[in-house]
């Protein structure tokens, strides 16, 4: 069975190394309670002010078989280097002077306050690490769908590791296996800053036009600032299952996607599940329909197992984290 693999640090790890006092760390493990990927995505500081630039392998070299007397041509291998990009994701939260000093414990009540930013910006890191485009939202990172969006492999060359669920309308979702590890794909963070989410206490602010009208309001700022993103140098070790249609989902398979036969074919393509963090990505709404299809498959078993402290699922020995911010609602990866 795949087990996390101590030389890739998670988010909270690394906030804790760079940071001894601990003074962010309970932000970052509420994120991990929010968001179940971020237990399993290591982080690895940029080699650039903005990101990360990657020398990947696209060609070996060519030997020849030599016949006596006959020469050998050199060759050499073939590279090109992709870089990748972060993009910086802020927020603020401010809570009235009055209401927060009330209990008598400002800090609590302001950090049960700023929980609901913490988890905004939670979800929206989860959502663009699956659909993040700079194509289309510059300000932001590429994430996992627009680098695994064509299953012709003759159009992209990692098409064979993005699986058919067969749906063919828009109601569609899809699972993810990652092996996350620095050789094969990672968060990033730039070069010479701090990993993870930064909050930053600005203290006693006035707001003005507190009411629209004018007004003035005493309150506390907290200012939060998270500068991630995420570089893929394997694509081998990641597998998409696409076009999963959730209206046509069966409890027993018998009609719509079978999951337990992609996730099948999903670990065998990998080359190497122990080469760093394994993990099934999929929304609740494929959780629950797994947990069901697997009472009609033999000698497969989803097993509950500790993780980070947590009881996780897994499917055959792989853990499966759920990201509710992939959508029932993605379009078809064509085929073309």
């Amino acid at each position: 069975m795949p087990t996390l693999a101590t030389t890739n640090p998670t988010l909270a790890e690394v906030a804790k190394r760079l940071d001894p006092d601990g003074s962010i760390a309970p932000i970052v493990e509420i994120l991990n309670q929010t968001n179940e990927i971020l237990d399993y995505l290591p982080f690895f500081e940029g080699n650039l002010p903005t990101g990360h630039r990657t020398t990947i392998r696209t060609g070996l070299p060519q030997p020849t078989w030599r016949k006596l007397y006959g020469g050998v041509q050199p060759s050499r291998s073939k590279t090109a280097q992709v870089t990748d990009n972060t993009g910086m994701l802020e927020d603020y939260g401010e809570v009235d002077c009055a209401l927060a000093d009330l209990n008598g414990n400002t800090a609590a009540f302001r950090l049960s306050e700023d929980r609901a930013h913490i988890e905004g910006i939670g979800q929206e890191f989860v959502k663009t690490l699956f659909y993040g485009n700079e194509g289309s939202m510059p300000e932001a990172f590429t994430g996992l769908s627009p680098r695994f969006n064509n299953r012709n492999k003759s159009i992209a060359a990692n098409g064979e590791h993005v699986l058919n669920g067969g749906g063919a309308s828009t109601d569609n979702t899809s699972v993810w296996l990652c092996v996350f590890a620095e050789h094969t794909g990672h968060g990033i963070f730039p070069k010479g800053s701090k990993a993870g989410l930064s909050a930053q206490d600005k203290g006693q602010v006035t707001i003005e036009n507190a009411d629209g009208n004018g007004g003035r309001m005493e309150a506390y700022r907290t200012h939060y600032k998270w500068v991630p993103g995420i570089t893929i140098r394997d694509w081998r070790y990641f597998v998409r299952i696409g076009n999963i249609s959730v209206g046509a989902l069966t409890k027993d398979a018998s009609a719509g996607a079978d999951l337990v036969d992609l996730m099948t074919q999903a670990l065998e393509l990998v080359p190497n599940l122990t080469s760093g963090r394994a993990v099934f990505c999929g929304n609740r709404t494929i959780r629950s329909y797994l947990r069901r299809q697997i009472k009609n498959h033999k000698n497969m078993n989803l097993t509950l197992e500790t993780v980070a402290g947590k009881k996780v699922v897994h499917f055959d020995g792989v853990p499966f984290a759920r990201c509710d911010g992939l959508i029932n609602a993605e379009a078809v990866v064509p085929n073309s």
